[in-house]
């Protein structure tokens, strides 16, 4: 059987409508991860758009390739969820795919990056999202990272996501509501992900400052020094994971506002700088709570070192305190017939009293030096 023909098996436009129908009546169903879709393959989504426009035709992927090019008109998008190697061969081969930008999307794993292949154009994003927890503790996860890995050229998208977030119907809908905005070509999908990558970033970064709160709040609070300094190293190895998603996607996005491309329209390269920009801001507040996170710990820290030193002040002078009894009575404790005051009838009564004027002055004393 020819790859061609496995691929009408996997890329049916009918079975695709049926999934877009019941996409729209449960729109909170990820219908692209592979247990939930009915297309019972990596294949998510392929269809062709002309001057816009969402053409339902009969055909596959390469019936649709095909049909694009020798109109001259219009381009196919393609979606894909964790395709393994053996899946993505054919895929590979009909939209001629550099071999090792098909083993950066089947492995992923990948640093965000942009990378030149002849005419075509391979994206690596990293998505994230929020985890929602009640309470941050040293075992929570705050920040759950994938990839969306895309291929562009000039009459193709294929996008490869990984990971159980992210998902692209929202988008493509979106896409398609907006005709005009479409028309523009590859490039006009290259943006809308680059976009919405950027923006979970920002909504990312705002939920993370919340967490940052609580803590700052708590290690600044009258009890601050019983933190448990495990919630604060939890949440720098989360912020350094969200770190290494957002930073590196800095340098790819400047390529594309900046560097001409034949496969990206001049116009929408002025989008690219809007999105550069928000990239930028998410960058900055990643930059301050990493800074902020730092001052936190050496708070805590210096807490902890501050209630240690209390703590032996008072253990100090409680000991100098219970040294004067023991002192006292330790001398009348030896054995000698000759001591003063040892047959007195009220010795017993000074040498208490004596103790107790003592160690009351002496507690006196401390509690002014704040040593109690």
């Amino acid at each position: 059987m020819s790859r061609a023909v496995s691929l009408r098996k996997v890329t049916g436009l009918d079975r695709v409508s049926s999934l877009r129908r019941l996409a729209r009546r449960r729109p909170r169903v990820d219908l692209s991860h592979p247990a939930r879709s009915p297309l019972g393959s990596s294949v998510v989504n392929c269809v062709t758009y002309q001057e816009g426009h969402r053409l339902s035709v009969p055909g596959d992927a390469a019936d649709a390739v095909k049909r694009v090019r020798e109109s001259g008109e219009g381009f196919v998008w393609l979606g894909l969820h964790e395709p393994t190697s053996r899946g993505f061969a054919g895929i590979a081969e009909l939209f001629d795919l550099h071999p090792l930008a098909v083993e950066d999307a089947v492995e992923a794993h990948q640093r965000p990056k942009l990378e030149r292949y002849g005419e075509t154009l391979f994206a690596v994003f990293k998505t994230v999202c929020y985890v929602e927890h009640e309470e941050l503790t040293a075992t929570s996860e705050v920040v759950d990272t994938g990839e969306i890995m895309v291929f562009v050229g000039e009459d193709f998208v294929v996008t490869v996501r990984h990971g159980r977030h992210g998902s692209l119907g929202p988008l493509r809908e979106g896409l398609e509501a907006d005709p005009a905005r479409l028309a523009q070509g590859p490039s006009t999908v290259l943006h809308a992900v680059a976009d919405q990558v950027v923006d979970d970033y920002l909504r990312v970064v705002d939920s993370v400052q919340g967490d940052m709160d609580q803590v700052e709040t708590e290690v600044f609070a009258e009890h601050g020094a019983r933190v448990d300094p495990g919630r604060i190293y939890q949440l720098k190895r989360e912020l350094l994971e969200l770190k290494r998603a957002v930073v590196p996607l800095g340098r790819p996005l400047e390529e594309l506002a900046t560097r001409p491309s034949r496969v990206v329209a001049p116009d929408i390269q002025a989008y690219f700088r809007d999105v550069a920009d928000h990239l930028q801001r998410a960058t900055e507040q990643i930059a301050s709570f990493d800074e902020l996170i730092n001052s936190i710990l050496q708070a805590h820290l210096a807490r902890v070192t501050v209630a240690q030193n209390e703590d032996m002040r008072k253990i100090t002078a409680w000991a100098a305190i219970v040294a004067v009894p023991t002192m006292m009575c330790g001398m009348y404790g030896m054995n000698f017939d000759h001591m003063p005051e040892l047959h007195w009838r009220y010795g017993y009564g000074m040498v208490v009293g004596v103790i107790s004027v003592a160690c009351l002055l002496l507690h006196r004393a401390f509690r002014r030096s704040g040593w109690l």
